[in-house]
């Protein structure tokens, strides 16, 4: 299954689920899913850190690391994430959050391994952010993020409302030009850092 994240030239549409228990104490954990429902990948994240540095793994048994996203300063509302294919040990771009327009509605910088801006994720709506953010239970509209730019959408990320599974769905288009595991990994930190902001 590791391998198949790795290679996939996206010659046709992906799809993946990520899903993440709501009401956790000791951290979350996250599981993968591909269009058939098998595991494909699992993360279990420490509560408390300063420094977010989340793995993910092949499946529970955390014994074959898959993907690494490692801030590169301690809490930072504009942070930037390294990506690691866990496997090679080579980065394959960063993700960079733009502090102060996420605080109206959130945008980041994806970036190639050198750094380059490649792409921007968004929240789908300048309004309806402004709904999950100000209005009361304006949290319960669930996010949808673009990956892509002016000309070119590469990948949808969707959240469903559930109170007790945090969920989201991404689908990758056809021909995306990145690398499967800097798309995988910009999901898994929405859902590890916008999902924990909106709990």
């Amino acid at each position: 299954m590791f391998d198949s994240i790795r290679s996939n030239d996206y010659s046709v549409a992906t799809e993946y689920t990520i899903r993440r228990k709501v009401f956790t104490l000791l951290g979350g954990k996250f599981h993968i899913y591909n269009r058939e429902g098998a595991l494909v990948g699992f993360s279990k994240q420490k509560a408390f850190k300063l420094k977010e540095d989340i793995r993910v793994f092949t499946d529970e048994s955390m014994q074959q690391p898959m993907l690494a996203i490692a801030a590169r300063s301690i809490i930072d509302f504009s942070a930037c994430y390294d990506v690691t294919d866990s496997k090679t040990g080579q980065k394959v771009g960063a993700l960079r959050r733009k502090g102060m327009a996420s605080m109206i509605r959130d945008e980041w910088d994806v970036l190639d391994p050198q750094d380059n801006p490649i792409s921007k994720l968004r929240e789908d709506s300048t309004s309806l952010a402004l709904v999950r953010r100000f209005l009361p239970m304006g949290n319960l509209v669930p996010q949808h993020f673009v990956l892509g730019n002016e000309t070119n959408q590469f990948a949808d990320m969707r959240t469903h409302f559930n109170p007790f599974i945090h969920r989201m769905t991404i689908t990758v288009n056809a021909d995306c030009p990145f690398h499967p595991l800097l798309v995988l990994a910009a999901a898994v930190l929405l859902v590890a850092i916008e999902g924990r902001q909106n709990n």
